[in-house]
């Protein structure tokens, strides 16, 4: 059985409250920094074994649990908030990949560029909620390269490399709600 011939036929939008738009890059090129948007919206569509995603995120509601880390992402160094303060992606493609999982290609616009990208997503089931909303869970991620996307602030490091990789892990865990 394939993820679209389970999926009802319908609109659905995603329970950013219970849903996590994420990603991760190396730091100094020894660990890793992770972080979040807290603030996005999004819906689906499925009709005849067809679907469309659609996300908006708000730039400025990066969290990396560091205030001085995230008031520099926001700046011009980066996401430039104030004349970018959107970050959206439209797919283009959804296509079963297997019993429990989905391939997603659309496009990603960050700063005013728009790139291709691929999603793959596994799907974590279907439940009921206690308030009679039919929900349905993803998880999925994608490697992107920043500097794809006008994000090319860096600094080099005395031990060699630098401080910010360029590629970065974009991560999705969304619980979607169908529409009544």
């Amino acid at each position: 059985m394939s993820v679209l011939s389970t999926l009802p036929a319908g609109t659905f939008t995603i329970d950013a409250s219970h849903s996590r738009v994420g990603f991760s890059a190396r730091h100094a090129m020894v660990t890793k920094v992770r972080g979040s948007f807290n603030e996005f919206s999004g819906s689906a569509s499925v009709a005849d074994g067809v679907a469309s995603i659609n996300i908006e995120i708000s730039a400025a509601s990066i969290d990396t649990r560091s205030a001085d880390r995230d008031g520099h992402l926001q700046s011009p160094d980066f996401f430039d908030v104030a004349n970018f303060p959107k970050i959206t992606f439209a797919s283009t493609s959804v296509k079963d990949a297997g019993a429990e999982n989905l391939v997603v290609e659309g496009n990603l616009t960050i700063k005013d560029v728009t790139k291709p990208i691929t999603i793959e997503f596994a799907y974590e089931g279907t439940a009921t909620d206690p308030y009679g909303n039919a929900r349905f869970g993803f998880e999925g991620a994608s490697d992107i390269n920043r500097k794809d996307f006008g994000l090319v602030w860096n600094a080099a490091l005395e031990t060699g490399g630098v401080i910010v990789s360029d590629n970065i892990k974009l991560e999705f865990e969304i619980s979607a709600i169908a529409n009544k």
